[in-house]
């Protein structure tokens, strides 16, 4: 298979579910194009995770907060989180990976899913042409924002929002009252 064979835009891309299941259960199940796709886009997103690995670092230094939003932009969190995961997970002994997210990468469900051979699928969508400590490195990154996602209350209404909603429901009923031929 070839690195670069998606051809989809960004919006399209980040609305593909990643799809967390066998190929033998997709198989069983009729769902295997939504497989092949999903399967796809994951290698797609591990390229486009190299490329802006390579992108933005410079001087020694990574730019994780650019590399996650080029990354999150085209594939969205969801992706990104579960590809850096099988990474991480594969890398397991690398002490250049943190504890931290060693232990976060076995809290993301991946299924294993062999082919009829015993290799492993997961391993071609696996971020290995960047060095570990830089892909620790982001993941980090990817961790806190999942983490702010997760802690950020729901948009609420503003109490002048409220009030404004209520001030027009309050109109549309005395408009509803108000009998033809009556005046105020």
């Amino acid at each position: 298979m070839e690195r670069n064979d998606i051809k989809k835009t960004s919006s399209e891309t980040a609305q593909i579910p990643v799809y967390k299941q066998s190929a033998e259960y997709a198989i069983e199940h009729d769902e295997l194009p939504v497989y092949r796709e999903s399967f796809r886009v994951n290698m797609a997103c591990r390229d486009v995770l190299e490329a802006a690995i390579h992108e933005n670092y410079h001087d020694y230094c990574l730019d994780t907060g650019k590399a996650a939003a080029q990354v999150a932009a085209q594939f969205g969190m969801e992706r990104m989180a579960y590809v850096l995961a099988n990474t991480v997970r594969a890398f397991d002994h690398d002490g250049r990976i943190s504890r931290d997210n060693k232990a976060w990468a076995q809290t993301v469900p991946v299924c294993t899913d062999t082919d009829e051979w015993g290799h492993e699928r997961s391993r071609y969508f696996l971020v290995s042409q960047v060095n570990p400590g830089l892909v620790d490195l982001l993941v980090s990154r990817v961790r806190e924002e999942l983490a702010k996602e997760k802690d950020a209350p729901e948009k609420r209404p503003s109490v002048l929002e409220k009030i404004q909603k209520n001030k027009a429901a309050i109109q549309a009923k005395t408009a509803e009252k108000k009998l033809p031929g009556q005046e105020r």
